[in-house]
């Protein structure tokens, strides 16, 4: 074999190492980065646990928001955060202990909620005073309603949203398998995931009224007051 021809070969054989070592390393950079990327994702859900709720409400500053009922105060937190100086939250629950659950969350947040006791159906607020409300049904405020309690209390929504204001309310999906065998907390009947709470809503004259997603056990139900809605109740 020529000297030459020698060389050649060795040159082709090194060439195929590297580029074979090359896409070794690539490949491992890639899983490499999908591997950080996953991560990133986990260490911003745990120093933020209530990114879906707030990113499902849609929640924005200058808001005015109102929350009823509180079954969870970090995720009243997070929401009211959002509305920033500019804005104004507030709370209105049925009893004591979901008060001091709304404080709590609003003083974990460092965000000024004003937190008010009454029933769903009688909100003590003026008319088309919001811009939003957030209803918390995952301990099942509204799931548990009698009938007409609950239609009151959907009326009442319709009052104090301005026109072309936005409802959500957030439910608890049902639990199956082992999880609802073992579960010993009553989550309430799943008025969100099972469509009720678009009719209950679509009954008293909310537009738009869909499912917009069930995550992480949590189902999301948005409507909006028409914009019509004054002149229609004049």
């Amino acid at each position: 074999m020529k000297r030459g021809s020698y060389l050649h070969q060795l040159s082709a054989v090194s060439l195929r190492g590297r580029a074979a070592r090359y896409d070794g390393t690539a490949a491992a950079g890639r899983v490499s980065n999908d591997e950080g990327a996953e991560s990133r994702r986990m260490f911003l859900k745990r120093d933020n646990p209530h990114t879906l709720v707030v990113g499902m409400t849609g929640v924005k500053m200058g808001d005015r928001l109102v929350q009823i009922g509180c079954a969870h105060a970090g995720r009243l937190g997070a929401v009211a955060a959002k509305v920033g100086l500019s804005g104004r939250a507030a709370a209105i629950v049925p009893d004591e202990a979901s008060a001091a659950r709304a404080r709590k969350g609003g003083a974990d947040a460092g965000v000024l909620v004003d937190v008010e006791i009454a029933p769903p159906s009688r909100l003590p607020v003026d008319a088309d005073a919001f811009d939003l409300a957030v209803v918390d049904d995952t301990g099942g405020l509204f799931g548990t309603m009698r009938a007409e309690d609950r239609v009151a209390s959907v009326r009442e929504l319709a009052r104090v949203l301005r026109p072309g204001g936005r409802v959500v309310l957030i439910g608890a999906t049902p639990r199956g398998g082992i999880g609802a065998i073992l579960s010993r907390v009553q989550t309430g009947p799943p008025f969100a995931s099972s469509g009720d709470a678009v009719k209950a809503l679509e009954a008293d004259g909310f537009r738009s009224a869909r499912i917009i997603g069930e995550r992480e056990g949590l189902a999301f139900v948005e409507a909006i007051k028409p914009r019509d809605a004054a002149r229609r109740e004049t």
